[in-house]
């Protein structure tokens, strides 16, 4: 697209060729809708300017046809691009299931990028070509908005919320990535680089960017760190719930409801314990709110997320409950 229009943003991918035919699309019915009256108004304005000499005492014409078609042919076209459109939205917000998960913490004034692996990026992101990438991110101040305009994507990244975005970048190459929400004073220099490489070159950047420990094991030590072992670990003498296992599945809680424990149920439950309690545990655990970051907050889900499966001591799930949010 950028070689038949100079002046237009590169592609690196087959969603933003997607969003591109959309918006060309759309722009030629624009203009094939709107040519018409814009070509009226100049020629009537020369036919009927003052002092022209023409036939003003044109018959009313009450064709019904015609007022139809006027109304239904244009919201029939733009109904097509409605569809298409929300196709497109759905696809976005809808991430495969093998992708490539990469962690995203925003603040003032940068991007932070943590792979399973252990290897962190600060306003720089490598991915490979190929491959479906999924980011999960989290802002640790104010709202901010990660735009990757050569992929065509963008998505707002909240305080106390994950939100995600996925894509596959099929073209090699360092390409911008900005911040396209104003988040304070430095707004405008928030921004870094995707560093798109072939999936050899990728390897060889993990291998040579790697660290002691991977994120599942910086997360164990800052369980063990934080104390969390000590009520956790299935031999632990205090009773709370086990958390092997227990990722992505349903918990039950006291309040006759149930949840997913998924990445946003374990941070609210380490930063507001109470909020949530596992059905038949007390609520006496402290919260974490002034001692994790967000940081720290990744890392320990990454390790219950690896924990194998053990529900020797979870709580069991009762088949009457409602999920949260309806009567039980």
């Amino acid at each position: 697209m950028s070689g038949f229009l100079p002046f237009w943003p590169e592609q690196a991918s087959a969603y933003a060729a997607s969003v591109d035919r959309l918006v060309l699309a759309f722009s030629a019915l624009i203009i094939v809708l709107s040519a018409p009256v814009f070509l009226l108004i100049i020629a009537f304005a020369i036919k009927y300017r003052r002092g022209k000499p023409a036939d003003r005492s044109h018959p009313m014409n009450r064709n019904v046809w015609v007022e139809t078609s006027w109304a239904v042919i244009p919201f029939l076209l733009i109904l097509i691009f409605y569809v298409w459109s929300t196709q497109l939205y759905f696809g976005l917000h809808r991430p495969p299931a093998d992708a490539l998960e990469i962690e995203v913490v925003a603040k003032q004034w940068m991007w932070k990028f943590q792979h399973a692996g252990g290897q962190g990026e600060i306003n720089e992101l490598h991915v490979p070509t190929g491959t479906n990438i999924k980011l999960n991110m989290i802002s640790q101040d104010v709202i901010h908005s990660l735009y990757l305009p050569v992929l065509r994507i963008k998505q707002d990244v909240l305080p106390g919320r994950y939100t995600t975005l996925w894509f596959n970048a099929d073209k090699p190459g360092t390409y911008r990535m900005t911040c396209a929400e104003f988040c304070g004073t430095d707004h405008s220099v928030m921004g870094g680089s995707i560093v798109v490489q072939e999936p050899d070159g990728f390897s060889l950047w993990l291998e040579t960017s790697a660290t002691d420990s991977t994120l599942a094991a910086q997360g164990a030590a800052l369980f063990r760190r934080f104390g969390c072992s000590g009520c956790h670990e299935p031999h632990s003498s205090v009773r709370a719930p086990s958390l092997a296992g227990i990722y992505g599945q349903p918990v039950a809680l006291n309040n006759g409801t149930a949840v997913i424990a998924d990445a946003q149920y374990i941070r609210d439950s380490i930063l507001l314990p109470n909020a949530q309690v596992a059905a038949g545990y007390a609520p006496i655990m402290p919260t974490f709110a002034n001692v994790a970051t967000e940081s720290d907050l990744i890392a320990l889900t990454a390790y219950i997320q690896s924990l194998a499966t053990d529900n020797s001591r979870s709580a069991p799930i009762p088949t009457n409950i409602a999920p949260e949010g309806t009567a039980p």
